[in-house]
């Protein structure tokens, strides 16, 4: 219920009592109830706002950006997608008859289960939507057959629409995989749920709050339009809810080196003696690090401390648009290889672990097949989290990133110097339209609902921006290239990356229902180095399957084998382990044995090089800024 509505109902509840108290009287002392409040005025200011808001600049705004501005969505070869579809549904008429008999058979055996519900007062589901679709949760999608009927031809044209997709023959690869995904858009953002006079639960609402849930849901529209500057940039959480140092990244350390890309942490220990050998985390730079940190219930960081390990990690800069010339190589050097020099300079230590986050991941990858390469022999574990390492299948992002849409990206970073954060959030929700965009349109504008705080969705929305070189190497070496599966193809700072070479004792961990790294295409991990690699496959997906901690009820269990022979991954899985619980334990008691004895616990502020600050430092506070003059 919105703050409206709920106002305007404890305001009823409290006249009707005041009426019955002896001498109450409208109006009169301070038992006076408050007048009702004006639908009409509120109706008439909202629709000022609204008037300003698509009159004035953001309008403007809008016109700019539809027709002018770049977008991760190839329209044309959208459009290229489909042309190909109908022509193979035109050489194959036959199959296309017998999709629509199919289709008039299930619309007919729907209207029978409908009467025959109306007559037996119980409706049979000739469509059951997965257990994961919350669309339809509300009974009266089941019980009353309007909306039954309703929420059941919509299920049975969206799946006949996606069979035929499916079905289509004489299509390549990349074409199949973009018809799919954008047939899915359609097919979600058609949903009778998306719509407030086929919503049941948005119907009752506006009758019980006499049409101001409608009024809030428009006012959150108007306020995020407003908020994104032209584009809708969807509220998922209530930002006030949280703070960086007030309730997340709250583990304690110091600021121990910064450079234009990364300041160093140190974190604290909880300990009183820790593995000599420190554990350097270095975590993806599309989004910001305190995912590893977010509240102390759920913080990798925290857990990692207390499990003896002394902790560094890497808070990426981000980039504004004076660091548009930085490189994939720069990202490396000034990253991991300067974070090395800079924790050997303060506590004295050599030898390092090193634990990575997705395209942290890829970078480390890197650098240790050039550090294999020149036979540096620092890294003595290395830790891969959801990491691709060969890009031949993608997934879902593949519709985002081919040589045509890089002509076009590279031509937009050549102005703005970087990719704004919004166009990587977009590609993201979509890729979970559903939950990361209808769910949210529905709550906050239909039913008029604010968002819930939701540490995790805060975090999704503090996105970053991407320097315009370093976007353009990474795509081209390893979305378009295949560099970690294709041995000396690509170059770094003078030398061929061959991750053959690699003998470090590696953890790779990736997750069952990953749409960021599928964990197909992380598997190959265990044929390419050459050193021992143990895979585990934890549930669920790229963020919630990788923080799940130990403590309290862990919502996701994990698959091991010690096989590492076996190339193809599915075979892999049917030979594997289930083992209940939280992976972190299993990771822990691994990197345990690489990380040497146990040593006194180290205070950050004793080590050799100066104190800059607290943790979490200040890189991670700065907020996306998509101006083209972001700084």
């Amino acid at each position: 219920m919105s703050t409206k509505a709920a106002s305007s109902n404890d305001d009823t509840r409290r006249r009707t009592e005041r009426a019955a108290e002896p001498g109450a009287e409208a109006g009169r002392g301070p038992e006076a109830t408050p007048p009702e409040p004006d639908f009409t005025a509120e109706l008439l200011a909202l629709n000022e706002r609204a008037a300003k808001v698509l009159g004035g600049g953001v309008m403007t705004r809008m016109e700019e950006l539809i027709g002018t501005s770049f977008s991760l969505i190839n329209p044309e070869a959208v459009q290229r997608a489909f042309r190909a579809f109908q022509l193979d549904l035109m050489t194959d008429p036959r199959r296309m008859a017998e999709a629509q008999a199919a289709l008039w058979r299930d619309s007919f055996a729907l209207w029978h289960k409908v009467i025959e519900g109306q007559r037996k007062g119980h409706f049979e589901p000739v469509v059951t939507p997965p257990p994961s679709d919350r669309r339809f949760k509300d009974k009266a999608w089941h019980e009353e057959p309007g909306f039954a009927y309703l929420q059941q031809t919509y299920l049975l044209l969206a799946n006949w629409l996606t069979q035929m997709v499916e079905q289509a023959s004489d299509l390549d690869p990349a074409t199949r995989r973009r018809l799919k995904f954008f047939t899915r858009q359609y097919v979600s953002a058609m949903s009778p749920s998306n719509f407030p006079l086929t919503n049941p639960e948005v119907l009752r609402r506006a009758e019980a709050t006499q049409g101001r849930s409608l009024l809030h849901g428009l006012e959150n529209f108007l306020a995020d339009l407003e908020r994104g500057d032209g584009h809708l940039q969807i509220n998922m959480t209530d930002a006030d809810a949280f703070g960086l140092g007030k309730n997340l990244a709250l583990s304690p350390g110091k600021v121990i080196f910064k450079n234009d890309l990364i300041e160093l942490i140190q974190y604290s220990p909880s300990t009183d003696v820790v593995h000599e050998r420190p554990l350097l985390i270095v975590p993806a730079w599309i989004n910001k690090f305190y995912i590893l940190d977010l509240q102390p219930r759920n913080s990798f960081v925290k857990y990692a401390v207390a499990q003896g390990f002394t902790v560094f990690l890497m808070s990426w800069r981000n980039p504004n648009k004076q660091l548009a010339h930085k490189r994939f190589e720069d990202y490396l050097t000034d990253g991991p290889l300067a974070a090395l020099d800079a924790i050997e300079q303060h506590i004295g230590v050599r030898e390092v672990s090193l634990l990575n986050y997705c395209i942290g991941g890829i970078l480390a990858s890197v650098g240790l097949a050039r550090m294999a390469a020149l036979g540096d022999d620092r890294i003595k574990s290395s830790t891969f989290l959801v990491t691709m390492f060969d890009f031949t299948d993608p997934g879902e992002i593949g519709v985002f990133v081919d040589a045509e849409n890089l002509d076009a990206m590279e031509e937009h970073t050549q102005a703005t110097g970087f990719l704004e954060s919004r166009h990587m959030a977009t590609m993201f929700q979509l890729l979970r339209e559903n939950d990361l965009i209808w769910s949210f349109f529905v709550n906050n504008y239909l039913l008029g609902k604010d968002p819930q705080p939701f540490d995790l969705l805060y975090w999704n929305a503090d996105a970053t921006r991407l320097p315009a070189t370093m976007l353009s190497d990474y795509v081209r070496a390893f979305y378009l290239g295949n560099a970690l599966a294709r041995p000396n193809t690509f170059e770094v700072l003078g030398t061929k990356i061959d991750t053959r070479l690699i003998e470090t004792p590696a953890y790779a961990l990736a997750t069952v229902e990953d749409h960021i790294a599928p964990w197909r295409s992380c598997y190959p991990v265990t044929q390419q180095f050459k050193g021992p690699v143990r895979f585990v496959l934890a549930g669920s997906g790229h963020i919630a399957g990788v923080m799940n901690p130990p403590a309290g009820r862990p919502k996701y269990g994990y698959w091991t084998n010690d096989d590492r022979s076996q190339a193809d991954p599915d075979a892999w899985l049917q030979a594997a382990e289930h083992n209940e619980g939280s992976w972190w334990p299993d990771w822990s008691a691994w990197l345990a044995s690489h990380s040497g004895p146990m040593v006194a616990a180290r205070d950050p502020a004793k080590g050799k090089l100066a104190i800059l600050g607290d943790a979490p430092g200040e890189y991670v506070k700065e907020r996306p800024d998509d101006g083209p003059n972001a700084s």
